[in-house]
């Protein structure tokens, strides 16, 4: 299936950029003409990466995937869509648990701007249970992390951590 003409944002704070999220993007870049991942900045939030380690990241880690552009952004998301001319808003669904939160994000975005979509992406079977805060919180304790993100985000993430005092 692909959609013709359609452009869609898959925006996240990407900290670290994981497997599951670039499953979702490989299966995005075959639906959406264009398909931008934009990293959040959030004031709210405390990551470990800050915002151009974390385009670093995803720009390494998405480069040979045809039709991806990675940007980042401040503000509302579907301003931010507006302005990239973004008709859907993609959002990774891994557990019921997320169900909650992002009917209510969905819901409030089409209240602020009724023309732009959003769609609930399944990550393949393997990565329901992944997301960047286990893979943080397994690095820290020195355990394995190569089968949840790719070896450049794994070594970033080594670093990042041995330059830190926990």
């Amino acid at each position: 299936m692909e959609v013709k003409g359609t452009a869609a944002l898959y925006p996240g704070t990407f900290d670290p950029v994981t497997y599951g999220h670039l499953d979702i993007a490989e299966r995005c870049v075959r639906i959406f003409d264009r398909f931008i991942m934009a990293v959040a900045v959030n004031p709210t939030k405390e990551p470990l990466f800050d915002v151009d380690e974390r385009l670093e990241m995803l720009r390494a880690v998405t480069g040979d995937m045809a039709g991806v552009e990675v940007d980042r952004f401040e503000g509302l998301t579907v301003e931010y869509a507006r302005k990239r001319g973004a008709q859907v808003i993609v959002r990774g669904l891994r557990a019921l648990s997320d169900f909650e939160e992002e009917f209510k994000m969905a819901a409030a975005n089409r209240k602020l701007a009724d023309e732009i979509n959003t769609v609930l992406m399944l990550p393949s079977e393997k990565y329901f249970y992944l997301n960047s805060s286990l893979v943080k919180e397994i690095a820290r304790l020195g355990g394995p992390v190569e089968c949840f993100v790719p070896p450049v985000v794994e070594e970033r993430l080594r670093e990042k951590l041995a330059s830190r005092a926990y």
